[in-house]
Order: structure tokens, then sequence, then C-alpha cells
């Protein structure tokens, strides 16, 4: 039988070729509740479209998003009728939510296994 090598999070290959797409829209994670979306495989990137008048948490582990280890997607009452976050080049299996009632997430998906990022990267720097 042939060796055949799979993908890691250290094979670039990976990451140079376009990712496999995934959306998930008008999902809803109302203040005071967190919403975990999972992806079938780790990230190439990830936007985020925040389509509420709120603003939107998100975090890369629900003690990140309750504590200091989160970023925002501004609100639309700024006179659009969404805000979207720049395109994140990051390697996750989930993202967690909170504040919104109505975004979307797109991503662009490798080959690797999702069991390739033990726990999501929680308990490093930054992440919480």
């Amino acid at each position: 039988m042939p060796y055949q090598q799979k993908s890691g999070l250290g094979t670039s290959a990976a990451y140079q070729v376009s990712g496999a797409p995934f959306a998930s829209g008008s999902l809803s994670a109302v203040q005071g509740t967190a919403l975990k979306v999972e992806f079938p495989s780790v990230t190439r990137w990830i936007a985020v479209i925040n389509k509420d008048t709120n603003d939107l948490k998100c975090g890369f582990s629900e003690n990140g998003l309750a504590g200091s280890n989160f970023f925002t997607v501004t609100n639309s009452s700024i006179g659009t009728t969404s805000f979207t976050s720049p395109r994140l080049e990051l390697k996750v299996t989930e993202v967690w939510f909170t504040g919104s009632a109505d975004f979307d997430i797109v991503a662009g998906l490798t080959g690797i296994a999702t069991k390739e990022v033990p726990n999501n990267w929680s308990g490093s720097s930054g992440v919480g």
C-alpha cells in the first residue's frame, strides 16, 4: 500500500489553495446567551456579517467570550444594512457569539481534521 500523507496544521499547501465553502445565515445569539458555531474541518479564513442593531461579540471559547478575549463586529445602526468583519485568516474549529439577533458567518475550510486543534486553542493566551 503506498504511503499517503494527510494534511496537518503545519502543512502549508492546505492554506495555499482556496477553502471549501461554509456559510451559515440568520443566526441569533441574543445578549446573555452564547451560540457556538462548529466547523466540519479547520478553517483557512472566516468573516462575520452583523445585520442587527446590536454589536456582536465574537470569541474562540466560551470563557474568552465571557471574559476579555473577544472581538466585536459593529452593529448596523450606522446607516448600513450590515457590517462585515475583515476576512480573518484563522485556524479554528469553532467560534462563539453573543449580542446579536441576526448575523451570518462565512468561512473557507481546509482539509485538516478538527481533531488537529484540540479544544479550539482554548487555554491559549488571548483565547480564554
